[in-house]
Order: structure tokens, then C-alpha cells, then sequence
């Protein structure tokens, strides 16, 4: 594709990123067959061809207007374009080049500023767990709306105490102990129960992904050196062998942290390094199936119905290891028999931002996955799993939560 970038904005990192992703993209338009918005919307600059074409012009310095801002506002960032790309077009870090451009020179409504205000500011702060519990706590009362982002309150899982030679690091998160406390002890417990000690860094928090996906480059990229920090000591001495992401939205950010922060002299050795020893949970799942193969409680194996999230399958390039690997422990998982690779509509803040195309995108999701019969719909992210269960009454549930479920405890 031919291009011709302002030189001001030509010479710098972003214009110089932007040139190279677009010089390989050839319009050839098989990205538009995988984009779900196209597929809901039929409008070419709802897909990833008319979105290019959109940052191409104002990246060569067109007129921007809020038609364009909403027809990127309106893109999950789901990757599944760069899975269909024949030219490896790395559309997400283009989207969000475009995206931050757009924002900077097109004036938002004062209702979407503040709302995108309160999910960046409101989803990273120490208050969240405490207004999560006063919302569980009146959930029955709550409009349907709000309560499909509350999910029921259910307790943790005692957390395991053992020591063990091979010890990793987790990601606490900064919803998912508010929201479902029981992935992150599930995920301990397993990994406890495969000889694999599981720690936590107290100071480390939101991965970046909120604060980035919402416009605030620089409060991204606070959160991704403020956990560099808070892991670095234990990477340093050789303490672990693996941070562990088990929320796929995270992994797919960690592991962009060297990506993320190549330019800064006192970050970018340390960003590479943490991004090279960042594994998504179901990486693990070879040790795993080794180390409990034959140890699960008899009859405990249930019938699971799988949606990958796209940050597992797009965005960290990983397919099949869930449902494979959880086979070989005797669960029967099944994938939907259509559309397995669409996203579910939740994207991180996208629920809330497009809840009309996100809650079309879930029921057409469970449309594909409730024929299967399953007695639970497991994910691996907790958004996906919570935008799941607001339109079933299927149980929707981390895939460890049910392998921890298995496990003989005495």
C-alpha cells in the first residue's frame, strides 16, 4: 500500500510503526470475513480493510471527524484479523496509533469522557473491592443492566501453604480478586497440587491494558513499570521460573511489555526480560497433565463447553492446549461447532462502552455454545467470563476453577 505520511509525523516512533504495518497490508480483504462488528454491521469501515483506510487517510493528513473516532470506538481489538492476515499486518498496534491520534484532535461528548474517566480511574482503584461487595451485597436489587456486570458473590478456596522448589509468580490482578477471588486460589491449589509454589507481589496491580485501551498511553505505561518493579527483585535472584498470567487479557499485555517500554533507557532491559518469562496459565498445562494424570477424584471430570478468548487465541497465538490438554485429564471439552473463533463481546471495557454490539456478540456466542449440552461453559478470562454468564444460566467458569474442583483434597 502506497503511503505518503506527514514528515512530521513520519519521523517519529508511532509514524514510523504506522508506515511499516500499513506498507504490508494489500487490501486483499479476508480480514472483513473474520471481524465480528463487520459480520454484525455489514459496513466496510466497520471491518479491519475500512478501518485501515480510515487511519491511512488521517495519518497522511485528512480531515478527522467523529465518524472515524466511532468507527474505531466500535473495533473489539480482538486480533482476529491478524489470525486471517496472509501479510501479518499487526492490526492492534495500528488501531491503537490511529485511535490515539484520533482522540487527541476529536473532542468527546462530556457523557463518554466521563464514563471512560470512571472505568480507567474507577476498575484500577483500591475502592473497587469494597464497591464490588456493596454491589453483591444489593444485587437482587440492582436493574439488569448493572447486574450483569456484578457477579454473584462466591467465596475463595483456602489458599496452599506448602513450599516447593519450583515457585512462579502470579498476577493478582485488579478486578478479578473483587470479582471471582476463586481463580487466583484455584490457580494456586492446582499448581500446588503439581508441586509448583505459587507468590504473589503485593505492590504489583492493573497490568496497563485498562488505562492503554482507554487513551492514557503514559498511565499505561506507569502500571506496566510499576509492576516491573514491584517482580523485579524475584526475577533478579532466580526465585521463579515464570510469571504466570491466568487471565489471557493480561498475558497478551505482559507479554508486549518489552514492546511497550524498547524506548525507555531505564525499563527496556527489564521489560524484555519480564515479557520473555510471562506464560498465560495454559502453558503450564504439560506439567500439569503429568503431574495429575490418574490423581483426579473418580466421576469428577465434567462435560465443558470452551470459548478461547481472542487474547488467548489472537492475540497469544495459542490454540488447542486447553482442550487438549484438559482431555487428556478426562474431561470432554468441546469447542462451538461455528464461530468458535469470534470474540464474545466483552473486550476488556467494551461491554460498557458498546453494550448493544457486545450483548449481540454474547447471545450469538452462546447461541453456538449451549447446543452443546455442556453441564459448564469454561473461558480464560475473567471478562469473558462474566459477560458469558450474564446471558446463561449455564455456569461459566475459569477452566483451573473446575480442574481444582477435581482434585481429591482431603
Amino acid at each position: 500500500m502506497q503511503t505518503h505520511l506527514s514528515p512530521e509525523f513520519k519521523n517519529t516512533a508511532d509514524g514510523q510503526a504506522a508506515e511499516a504495518i500499513l506498507r504490508k497490508c494489500v487490501h486483499c480483504g479476508f480480514c472483513t470475513a473474520t471481524c465480528p462488528t463487520y459480520q454484525l454491521l455489514g459496513d466496510e469501515l466497520d471491518g479491519p480493510r475500512g478501518r485501515i483506510y480510515l487511519m491511512k487517510q488521517v495519518l497522511e493528513g485528512a480531515e478527522v471527524t467523529r465518524s472515524t473516532q466511532q468507527h474505531l470506538d466500535r473495533c473489539l481489538t480482538c486480533r482476529n484479523c491478524e489470525s486471517t492476515c496472509p501479510s501479518g499486518v499487526e492490526y492492534g498496534q495500528l488501531v491503537d496509533i490511529g485511535r490515539h491520534i484520533v482522540d487527541e484532535r476529536v473532542e468527546r461528548p462530556a457523557t463518554e469522557k466521563a464514563a471512560r474517566w470512571i472505568l480507567r480511574e474507577g476498575l484500577t482503584s483500591p475502592l473497587f473491592a469494597p464497591a464490588m461487595k456493596v454491589g453483591q451485597a444489593l444485587r437482587p436489587l440492582l436493574p439488569q443492566t448493572l447486574k450483569n456486570k456484578v457477579p454473584q458473590a462466591t467465596p475463595a478456596q483456602p489458599w496452599p501453604t506448602r513450599e516447593h522448589a519450583r515457585k512462579v509468580l502470579v498476577l493478582a490482578g485488579c478486578v478479578q480478586p473483587a470479582m471471582m477471588p476463586n481463580i487466583n486460589s484455584a490457580t494456586a491449589r492446582v499448581l500446588d497440587a503439581a508441586g509448583i509454589q505459587t507468590l504473589v507481589a503485593p505492590s504489583a496491580g492493573c497490568c496497563g491494558a485498562i488505562r492503554s485501551h482507554l487513551g492514557d498511553h503514559d498511565g499505561g505505561l506507569a502500571d506496566m513499570r510499576r509492576n516491573i518493579d514491584a517482580w523485579w527483585p524475584l526475577v533478579e535472584a532466580h526465585t521463579v521460573e515464570a510469571i504466570v498470567m491466568n487471565a489471557s487479557g493480561c498475558g497478551v499485555m505482559v507479554k508486549d511489555y518489552g514492546h511497550a517500554l524498547a524506548a525507555d533507557p531505564a525499563y527496556a532491559a527489564k521489560a524484555a526480560r519480564i515479557s520473555a518469562l510471562t506464560r498465560d496459565l495454559s502453558e503450564l498445562l504439560p506439567d500439569l497433565v503429568t503431574a495429575l494424570r490418574g490423581k483426579l477424584r473418580p466421576g469428577a471430570q465434567q462435560q465443558l463447553a470452551f470459548h478461547p478468548p481472542c487474547t488467548l487465541q489472537h492475540g497469544q497465538q495459542l490454540r488447542g492446549g486447553v482442550e487438549t490438554h484438559l482431555g487428556a485429564l478426562g474431561f470432554k471439552v468441546q469447542l462451538a461447532q461455528s464461530e468458535s473463533h469470534l470474540c464474545c463481546g466483552s473486550a476488556g471495557t467494551y461491554s460498557v462502552l458498546q453494550p448493544t454490539l457486545a450483548t449481540q456478540l454474547r447471545d450469538r456466542k452462546l447461541g453456538h455454545l449451549e447446543p452443546l449440552g455442556a453441564q459448564t461453559i469454561v473461558s480464560a478470562n475473567i471478562g469473558c467470563i462474566q459477560h458469558l454468564q450474564s446471558g446463561t444460566s449455564t455456569p461459566v467458569k475459569h477452566w483451573v476453577e473446575v480442574l481444582d474442583a477435581a482434585l481429591p483434597y482431603e
